[in-house]
């Protein structure tokens, strides 16, 4: 995804006649009142640009034309040092959903929110993605087998805490994001072994 500034554009979608607070929903259903687009932001400040973007459109009435804001994630173990817990890790870091209607006060109101710096379009008209796009999304973040995130190399030297091999010293050979395995080359009787290890059960040297 390529940011380009954008510039304000005729409202194409009527506004809602309902001025009620909306509230939050997900993806699917948003879909159906606006369309879906993506925001630049500064790294890291994702979460902070939906807090205040949400903040802003109540407080000014515009959750009538600006129905979610998403900042897409899943959840992923992470393991460091033989120490195992779930984070809630960003799928495409430096961008926000926005599903709303478009128009020249709703583009303002969303390019002025600090942290944002972009619209993502073609040429210099925001571009909203398709029902397609936000179908894989929603499926990727609802992902019920976590992901495995770790800091091992191929080719690392380890050291083993536990199991039958505990305390031996071992190089990485293969690793399995997915099933949390990696497979180590062990020194046993003098020759190169590969034994499956979870990745709780080797600690970097």
């Amino acid at each position: 995804m390529d940011a380009k500034s954008t510039q304000p554009v005729e409202d194409t979608q009527a506004a809602p006649e309902d001025k009620t607070k909306q509230a939050p929903q997900d993806m699917d259903t948003a879909a159906q009142k606006g369309k879906w687009y993506i925001v630049h932001t500064y790294a890291g400040h994702e979460n902070k640009v939906s807090k205040n973007l949400k903040q802003r459109m109540e407080s000014m009435g515009f959750d009538n034309r600006i129905f979610d804001i998403i900042v897409p994630t899943r959840s992923t173990i992470k393991v460091s040092q033989g120490k195992k817990e779930t984070v809630q890790e960003k799928i495409f870091p430096g961008y926000v959903l926005i599903n709303m209607n478009l128009d020249d006060e709703t583009w303002l109101l969303v390019r002025s929110t600090p942290g944002v710096t972009a619209f993502i379009g073609a040429g210099n008209k925001p571009t909203p993605i398709s029902e397609k796009e936000v179908e894989a999304i929603q499926k990727f973040m609802k992902t019920e087998e976590p992901l495995y995130r770790v800091a091992f190399t191929t080719g690392e030297a380890v050291k083993i805490m536990d199991g039958p091999f505990t305390d031996f010293l071992g190089t990485i050979d293969s690793i399995d994001d997915e099933r949390g395995k990696l497979k180590v080359l062990v020194s046993i009787f003098g020759r190169e072994t590969p034994v499956e290890l979870d990745f709780l059960q080797v600690k970097k040297i």
